[in-house]
Formats: structure tokens, sequence, C-alpha cells
């Protein structure tokens, strides 16, 4: 027999459960609990976050870390992860041991690629893929990540030097969410309450009372970190995507498509400037720009080398992009992420056609092997296999094929030709 008292208990848990579960998230679209990444009296589970001898050097601005990224990999990173996991963006040690890559697979790639450094016998003297020229190197302490000892400033930065003993996952996305998108597709940093996320073809939208939150809580016109000392405030909006719930998964089968809209370059150049302008001259690659007929084309037709019997309707591929025109359609945007069609007139090449936004298992943090000859060798039969570094050590430069297939977001070596060539042509087949 149900008593009222059960009844209610069921009722409340039923009222719960009812609700999606992008409401629960724990940013929401904007500033998420205090608590959740501050300590306010000194405590963490119970004990001290900082000794008196300390005198709160390991929380700085009553963070439950030493730094600002550490405090996102409390939650950003789980040791024990074994495979592609929501919202993971890096992979433990523990988790990566010689020979083992790192696990996460979502769009911006894993940090964990940072701390894989590579070493082989070139054909004429030994190279080296250092860790941190795979991507972004982010400061976090707590988890084992550096500054770039290379470069000092961001590079193509121009006057805008900003220095990589300050970047951090907070130097790109504002932990405390301002950045709002309204109704009528503008962005602003102030007005509107935020109702929600706004990353997700499954988010809500904005109305005439409310707003949603901006791509990746990524930061906007005149943002820059407190931390950070100097005059680095951004001046373009954050850019206009939609990703599917189920980002981060292995490719194996498909392909994640995240739909990128109006401003993926612009807000790039928020301190790479000059890394895609006139100024700089013909010899950088475009970005921001429409695709040409030409490049339309050859996109839509390329399969993969000696087959270009492609078309457009299925073309789409993750490890190369594109920008969907101008749009601040969400609606459009939203709609995209399921689909596999390829690019039509006024689509662009962007920065992230090539790049991954956090690291990836190739030099320049790049979505797709670009040094070596060849991505795959054949078996002997004709078959595609991934190079083997005992065998093959140019084409693997340092990677076990474990590695090179996990950089490639676990896409078989069949969904290549053996003997494939850089995926710079996908755009640029037969130039």
């Amino acid at each position: 027999m149900i008593t009222p008292k059960t009844y209610s208990i069921l009722l409340a848990l039923t009222v719960l459960f009812s609700f999606p579960l992008t409401c629960q998230a724990f940013h929401d679209g904007g500033v998420a609990a205090c608590e959740g990444c501050h300590t306010m009296h000194n405590s963490l589970n119970g004990t001290a976050a900082a000794t008196a001898s300390q005198q709160f050097q390991s929380g700085a601005y009553l963070l439950k870390s030493t730094d600002q990224s550490s405090a996102c990999l409390n939650c950003h990173q789980k040791a024990g992860t074994t495979g592609p996991s929501g919202y993971y963006v890096s992979t433990a040690d523990s988790d990566m041991p010689v020979g083992a890559p790192p696990v996460q697979l979502g769009p911006g790639g894993d940090f964990g690629w940072l701390k894989k450094t590579y070493n082989w016998m070139g054909e004429t003297a030994p190279q080296t893929s250092r860790g941190e020229r795979h991507g972004h190197n982010v400061i976090a302490a707590d988890y084992g990540y550096t500054r770039d000892t290379t470069h000092a400033v961001a590079p193509g930065g121009g006057s805008f030097q900003y220095p990589s003993d300050q970047l951090s996952c907070i130097s790109c996305h504002d932990p405390h969410g301002k950045y709002r998108r309204n109704k009528d597709a503008t962005i602003t940093a102030t007005g509107r309450p935020i109702r929600g996320g706004g990353s997700y073809s499954t988010s809500v939208d904005p109305d005439t009372t409310t707003a949603v939150g901006v791509y990746r809580l990524l930061g906007g016109v005149g943002y820059q970190p407190k931390s950070l000392p100097g005059n680095f405030a951004f001046v373009s909006s954050p850019f206009f995507a939609a990703a599917p719930l189920d980002y981060n998964r292995s490719e194996a089968a498909t392909d994640v498509r995240v739909a990128y809209g109006q401003g993926v370059s612009l807000w790039c150049s928020n301190c790479h400037p000059n890394m895609h302008t006139a100024a700089v001259g013909p010899s950088v690659h475009p970005a921001d720009d429409a695709m040409s007929p030409d490049v339309l084309s050859r996109y839509n037709s390329y399969v993969k080398t000696g087959d270009i019997s492609g078309n457009q309707a299925t073309s789409y591929l993750s490890l190369v992009p594109f920008q969907m025109g101008d749009s601040t359609d969400m609606t459009t945007l939203k709609g995209a992420v399921n689909s596999t069609a390829g690019p039509v007139s006024g689509d662009r090449v962007m920065c992230l056609s090539c790049h991954r936004a956090h690291a990836s298992g190739w030099d320049s943090m790049m979505r797709f092997p670009l040094d070596p000859t060849f991505t795959t060798v054949s078996d002997g039969f004709g078959n595609p296999v991934y190079p083997n570094p005992a065998t093959d050590p140019i084409q693997a430069m340092g990677r076990t094929t474990q590695e090179f297939q996990k950089a490639l977001y676990d896409r078989p070596p069949t969904k290549f030709a053996a003997f494939q060539r850089t995926l710079c042509n996908k755009c640029h087949a037969g130039d």
C-alpha cells in the first residue's frame, strides 16, 4: 500500500527527473556554483585547503587548487577514465603510460597530448615531436601542465603579446560566464538573465526576456582575466556554433559534427591577429575566407587518395571541418550536427579547419598528420594499415599504431587508402 508520504516522495522524484539533463549542468550557460571552484573558509573536503605556513599560496583567489587551470581540471580530468566521456578534456598521467594515447576525443582535443614527446630516426638525422608543440600549453601545476618553453608570447600576436606564462583555461573561457547570446543574435556581457547554456543542438533558445550562454563560455569583447596584468582585452565576440550531446566519442564508425557559424577565425585572432591577415602577405593560409568554387568541388568529391567519387551530400569530414558561411542562425546550426553534407557556396575555411582548439596528437595541434609523406602504408596485400614504428619509423614518427589511430579519433586505416596522403588534399587535391 502506498502511503501519502511515499506518494509525495515518488511525485517529487518524478518531477526532478522530468527536467532535461541540461538544466542540471554545472555551468548552465553562465556562472556556476561559487563553492564548486572556490573555498570560502579555507576548507576542502573537511580539511584545511592551505596551512598557516603556506599563507594561501596554494589557493590564490580562494581557488580549490594552485591555479586557474588546475581548478578547471578538478572536474575536467578524472583518473581511471578508460575511454572518451562527457566533459573531460585531459587524461591523467596514470591512464596514458608510454605507448598508450590520451583517451578523450572531444572536438577540442585532449590536453594529455602535451605530455607525449616522440623521438625517431629520420632519413638522415634524429627527429623529435615535442609534447609542447601539440597544443595550447595551459599552466596547471596540480596536474603537471607547464608553460611553453619556446614561445614567450602568442605566435602571430603582433603587438598583442599574450604572455605564455599566463596561459590558462580562463585565457579563452570566461569562468563566470558573463557573455550571453540574445534573441536578436547580439552578444553582450550584461543584460537579460541567462536561462541556460547555448552550446548544444538541444540547448534552449533565448526569448524576449532571457538570454542563453555563448558557445563553451568563450570570452568576448572586453574580456581579460583579472589575474592578467597589462592590456589584453579581447576585441572580437565568441563565435556561433552548436555541438551534439555525444561530442566526446569515438569516430571509428561515424564523424562527430560541430556546426560552426560566424566568427571562428575572428575569435582566434583575439590572441593571434597577425596569423591570417592580408598584411602578412600571400604566404599565410587564408582564414574566414569563402571557399572558392574549385575548393568546394575538391572537398565534396574527395574521399581518399585516388578516390574522388564523393558527393556533396555525404562529403563532410570532421578532420577537415568548415564554417557554415557567416551564419548566426542557431536553428540552422543545430540542425546541421547530424548532417553529413559538405560545404556549399559561401561556406568558409577557418582556423579550426586544420587545428584543434586544445591539443592533438600532431605538431601544431593539427587535426591530421602533416609531416610524413603517408598517413597509412600497406600490409603487403594492398590493404591500408597505420605505420609501425619498428618497420616504418619515418611514417610512424615515434608513435605506436595505437597512438596513431587514437590521434585520428579511432578511425580504422580502412577509412583511408593505402599510402594515404595528407588531408590537405581534402581541399587541395590536384593543385
